[in-house]
């Protein structure tokens, strides 16, 4: 046996050593199943010696055909469970070497392959991995995903993400943090805070809003994975705006008072002398009793009011433009962050709503559309959405930004299951989003407001691959259609068992400075549990419409019946929601799940094992959600009427889009009149898609006809310029 050498799967030759083979019998020995079924040393010998007998003939033999000879020794001599474990065995370390090949490939792709054609590259678009610091986030990522997969998931939960039957999100933060948070600005700023690398005092100008609203998006978008969100920015920064006006009206006062060699008498009264859009005859009348002059007054109160509105102009136009250029994570992302408005009626909450819409629509230097914030206009009866509401000149506005520039979206207060928690005046029971989609309201665990407060995790359930396995079998289809939403549940709160051992100082901004509901009651050393109880926790799903035709033959776009069924589907995820939220005091929610990047990962898996099947594998992406295909013709008012019914069950999340062609900036009156059929059909977020033209060359985005109006390039081959959707969740 001292000549034999064993050539291992590299293709390495190394001398035999019997010691392995001893060591690799013993450790399957170990995990028999019952302590008869387990050998003694001297059985372990005998096998060893078989199999040693039959190599001594050999000069060189592989790995592999020495582990067909152990396994074929414990049977010849009775050891079948023994056998059984060896077989587990070597099939556990054939996955592990895959799945290390695997991540091999990946760093291979990430260090040397052309970014333009590594989808891995481009899989979060916050992200820049090109640039060295984001080549180490997504080095850090897939390391993390997967000893996840190889050493932390239990064998069912890694098996069925694996296998596509449903998709752990975000899978590499899992032992690290949780989703997202709505910041509640008002609560943050108050008494200022410290981001964990010096102390921040309380803002006391627009131009310090905006900047530290950008700063708090930053430091939480570091404590966590998913998007960051402002649910009431248009209140938090018209405290600023009150702010900048006091210390304009002095800084005008004073001018006025030196210019004119004028001694005031007395102080400002800011309780009479407040911003005004317009006239405002009490505040002139206050200011004379200072100045000594009612004319003189009049134009201190008027320079004031121009001074706020340029300051509060600079300030939108610079959050907007740090929202898409400030780095978080190792200077590698730009914060997903979203920012919600269009309910504050005061002069300032006004002035803040139309400024940040001026910025949009600006856009940022060379004109391009700006992604961040996502940019969420809140619609409310009484507020905005009547020709008589004091903010519905705003929310024309808003039309005709978003017909430009894709942004705002429009989120529906009035939709009854989100008007059950309105209470005028109060910001915090409006309800805002978070990124494409996410929903937060409802707690059984205390108070149920929009901000503080944000989702834990979802998964996502493939479900035209529960429709193609049971081949069609409605009655098969909920049967398994149920275990995998328990398996979900049970997923979830198994991540929840690692994050919430966690303590306030592993969160040092979201816990630490008290954004999370409660959190300001913690110490730094406390866990995080008891908090994790306002926490919302999603089921989600995807390919709807797939599931459909799989099931029926038709979309719900197409045949009624199929309608019904894809409400029944829906409705049945919401209802095993609802019970565990009963029954757990958790706050468990139904997802319409934003996933293109998991759309397209399903359907290749999908095609892969069932072939090519038209109407539900033979597209690059299934469906997102419960959305009406998109490839299929259909008008407004239908697809509206059929995606509608599905917001009300999605209490996590929900969107619609509808399609227009051409420029809708030419037809504003059509483009409100979508926006308020999605409003009085009982959407609750929704949003107006349309094509954006971008130059490739200087990089402006608009409608662009025949000539670029930033850099007036002409496209002298093709006539045309590149077409880009720049809302990713539209597929």
């Amino acid at each position: 046996m001292q000549l034999l050498k064993v050539r291992k799967r590299s293709g390495q030759r190394v001398t035999y050593d019997r010691t392995k083979i001893f060591n690799a019998i013993a450790g399957a020995n170990r995990d028999a199943s019952t302590t008869d079924d387990k050998l003694s040393d001297d059985d372990i010998e005998r096998v060893t010696d078989s199999v040693e007998s039959e190599l001594c003939d050999c000069e060189v033999v592989g790995v592999e055909e020495i582990q067909d000879r152990v396994e074929k020794a414990l049977m010849a001599h009775g050891f079948f469970d023994v056998a059984k474990q060896f077989i587990v065995y070597r099939q556990r370390h054939s996955q592990r070497r895959a799945a290390q090949k695997k991540l091999v490939d990946t760093y291979r792709d990430i260090f040397f392959a052309d970014s333009v054609n590594v989808d891995l590259k481009r899989d979060n678009a916050n992200i820049n991995t090109d640039a060295s610091m984001g080549i180490m986030l997504k080095l850090g990522a897939e390391s993390s995903k997967y000893f996840v997969d190889n050493y932390v998931l239990p064998e069912e939960f890694a098996r069925a993400d694996k296998d596509n039957w449903i998709h752990i999100h975000d899978k590499d933060f899992s032992l690290i943090t949780f989703n997202c948070c709505q910041i509640d600005l008002l609560k943050l700023f108050r008494g200022g805070f410290s981001t964990g690398h010096g102390f921040l005092r309380e803002p006391n100008s627009i131009r310090s809003y905006a900047s530290l609203a950008c700063i708090a998006i930053q430091s939480n978008q570091n404590d966590m994975f998913g998007g960051q969100s402002i649910n009431a920015f248009d209140y938090a920064m018209s405290e600023g705006v009150r702010k900048s006006f006091r210390r304009a009206l002095r800084d005008e006062v004073k001018r006025a008072c030196d210019f004119c060699d004028v001694t005031a008498t007395g102080e400002i009264d800011f309780d009479a002398c407040t911003y005004s859009e317009g006239d405002n005859p009490a505040a002139v009348e206050s200011l004379s009793k200072v100045v000594g002059d009612e004319k003189l007054a009049a134009k201190i109160y008027r320079s004031a009011c121009a001074d706020v509105v340029e300051e509060t102009h600079q300030a939108m136009e610079a959050l907007i433009h740090n929202f898409n250029t400030l780095h978080s994570r190792a200077g590698a992302q730009v914060p997903f962050s979203s920012i919600n408005y269009g309910m504050d009626t005061s002069a300032e909450g006004r002035l803040v709503i139309r400024e940040v819409l001026n910025a949009i629509d600006a856009g940022l230097g060379n004109g391009e559309t700006p992604i961040f914030p996502i940019s969420v206009f809140q619609l409310k009866s009484g507020v905005n959405y009547n020709v008589d509401d004091p903010n519905y000149d705003l929310f024309r506005q808003a039309c005709k930004v978003s017909a430009k520039r894709l942004f705002p979206n429009f989120v529906n207060i009035d939709a009854p299951y989100n008007l059950q928690y309105y209470k005028p005046g109060d910001y915090n029971s409006c309800v805002a989003t978070m990124g494409c989609r996410t929903r937060v309201m409802s707690n059984v665990n205390g108070r149920e407001e929009s901000g503080s407060r944000g989702n834990f995790a979802f998964v996502t359930i493939n479900l035209p691959k529960l429709a193609l396995e049971v081949k069609g079998d409605v009655d098969k289809f909920f049967a398994l259609y149920d275990e995998y939403i328990t398996l979900c549940h049970d997923y979830i709160l198994f991540r929840l068992k690692t994050i919430e051992e966690k303590h306030v100082y592993n969160f040092p901004f979201l816990m630490g400075q008290g954004v999370w509901m409660d959190s300001e009651k913690l110490k730094p050393t406390d866990k995080i549990k008891d908090v994790l109880k306002h926490a919302s926790y999603s089921i989600g799903f995807c390919g709807l419409a797939e599931c459909l035709v799989a099931l029926t033959g038709k979309h719900h776009g197409q045949s009624d019946e199929a309608q019904q069924l894809g409400l029944k589907i829906v409705k049945h995820l919401r209802e095993r929601t609802d019970d565990y939220t009963r029954r757990e005091k958790r706050n468990w929610t139904t997802f319409g799940t934003p996933a293109e990047s998991t759309a397209g990962q399903f359907q290749r898996a999908n095609r892969k094992v069932y072939g090519n099947i038209k109407g539900v594998t033979d597209r690059s992406y299934m469906t997102n959600s419960s959305h009406v295909p998109v490839y299929f013709p259909i008008c407004a008012g239908e697809k509206i009427r059929i995606e509608a019914p599905y917001h009300a069950i999605c209490n996590a999340g929900h969107i619609a889009y509808i399609e227009m062609d051409g420029d809708p900036t030419k037809n504003l009156s059509a483009f409100e009149a979508l926006v308020r059929a999605m409003h009085d059909a009982d959407m609750g977020y929704f949003s107006i898609n349309h094509p954006v033209d971008r130059d490739p060359v200087c990089g402006y985005t608009g409608i662009i006809a025949n000539e670029c109006p930033h850099c007036h390039r002409k496209e002298v081959n093709t006539g045309t310029f590149h077409i880009k959707r720049l809302k990713p969740d539209a597929k």
